[in-house]
């Protein structure tokens, strides 16, 4: 009888892998939302969506996802207009405002990684340094607090 073979990854290969798969679904997702905006500005450009239409849309989108649970409330017309704004910006093609909103949602990633980079680590370290912790700090005596 054959033995099944077993596979061993290294943590770097997993992680490898799931950076390449994640990888993949950006550009899939990236892929999707190309097409969305091309099939979308030609409807737009056609006259046969309107801004009002887009404002409808998401205003009934947003009592869908409530009426399904994936939203605890209903959106608020702000929250309404804020969605179109930003739908209908892309519709019509406006580089200018696009490129402004990339620009600072840029900026705050990066406020956000230096507020980030200011708070404590928690850095954890390996069995066997911990283990010559303990000795140095115990003496090698009995009655470790490592958890194991």
């Amino acid at each position: 009888m054959m033995q099944p073979r077993t596979m061993q990854m290294t943590l770097e290969d997993m992680l490898s892998l799931m950076m390449a798969r994640i990888d993949s679904v950006a550009m899939s997702e990236e892929s999707m939302k190309t097409k969305f905006d091309v099939l979308g500005r030609v409807l737009y450009k056609k006259g046969i969506i309107t801004d009002d239409d887009i404002i409808d849309a998401v205003r009934e989108q947003g009592k869908l996802m409530k009426a399904v649970g994936i939203a605890q409330n209903e959106l608020t017309e702000d929250e309404v207009k804020a969605i179109a704004d930003n739908i209908l910006v892309w519709l019509k093609g406006d580089a200018a405002t696009i490129r402004k909103s990339m620009e600072e949602y840029e900026q705050k990633l990066r406020e956000l990684a230096s507020q980030e980079m200011k708070k404590p680590r928690l850095d954890v370290a390996s069995p066997a340094v911990l283990s010559e912790l303990d000795k140095i700090t115990k003496g090698g005596k009995p009655g470790s607090k490592l958890l194991r």
